[in-house]
């Protein structure tokens, strides 16, 4: 299925500046994306672009420059896989998934599909743990994305791919890599929003911390960030399909703070990418 516009007014328009991205319709050669099958994105423009200079030289297939033109997101394309950072939070996320999609419809591209993998924070789960999220919360804990327009607010439906789901908890199972299946909190906040003790601002005591994490893992939940609700709810109105796969940087039964050593990190922070990157190989090799 081809990724088409759901605004009938850009059909008039002569041109359309991606802002954040840094360029146009018709400024750059945007055929170049009509052979896009994957979008592989998370926060850090840095890992970005490692990951996409890594997966490149797994495969053998050409990285290309940094494609963006601001210094808002990075863009790196390998073969039909896209890398883009999305930032912190839904929304910045927001931002670059209006633009991605509205470029690869511009573009022609087909059966798109959108993988989010990063960084978390576990609940109930050990450290290192890869959570593939099988649906999204909210801070009401209700799966919903919700959207305040002209005033008004709008929920929207949030929904994750089941079937990429299950292949993704393959590839962690055939790589050995330590991994669960469960709900996604989506907070609007790092601190406050997640309960966390070591905030600027904390008007709560630690046992209100642990009784909400524990009604979360009665939920489901396995683990917390602040993307996954307007990931999933703005795939499903586009008609695309989209996957979540982040590991744990720590259980946040045990503490608030991140405590590991550097090389326990990078080893952690490369486990979504090796999941992920399995998954498209197999993929794009069938």
């Amino acid at each position: 299925m081809s990724v088409f516009l759901h605004n009938n007014h850009l059909n008039a328009a002569e041109d359309d500046f991606l802002y954040h991205f840094g360029f146009g319709k018709y400024t750059k050669d945007l055929a170049q994306f009509a052979d896009v099958k994957f979008v592989c994105t998370g926060g850090s423009a840095h890992r970005f672009e490692l990951y996409a200079k890594l997966f490149s030289k797994e495969t053998a297939l050409p990285c290309s420059e940094n494609l963006a033109l601001s210094d808002r997101y990075v863009v790196y394309k390998t073969g039909p896989v896209l890398w883009i950072n999305h930032g912190i939070g839904a929304p910045s996320l927001s931002i670059m998934l209006n633009e991605t999609l509205k470029m690869l419809a511009y573009a022609g591209a087909k059966d798109v599909s959108f993988i989010r993998l990063g960084t978390s924070g576990g609940v109930g789960v050990a450290p290192g743990t890869v959570v593939i999220s099988d649906g999204a919360i909210n801070g009401e804990l209700k799966q919903k994305y919700v959207q305040w327009i002209a005033g008004e607010r709008v929920e929207r439906e949030t929904h994750l791919d089941e079937g990429m789901r299950a292949e993704l908890a393959q590839s962690a199972a055939h790589l050995d890599i330590p991994h669960a299946q469960g709900k996604t909190l989506c907070a609007d906040d790092f601190y406050e929003g997640q309960m966390r003790l070591d905030g600027f601002f904390c008007n709560y005591e630690s046992e209100d911390k642990f009784d909400f994490l524990r009604k979360l893992q009665s939920l489901g939940v396995r683990n917390i960030e602040m993307e996954s609700t307007c990931f999933s709810a703005t795939l499903l109105r586009a008609g695309v399909k989209g996957a979540i796969c982040c590991v744990t940087l720590l259980n946040r039964m045990d503490g608030d703070q991140v405590k590991l050593d550097k090389d326990t990190y990078l080893e952690f922070e490369m486990r979504p990418f090796r999941v992920v990157t399995a998954y498209i190989r197999k993929q794009i090799d069938a």
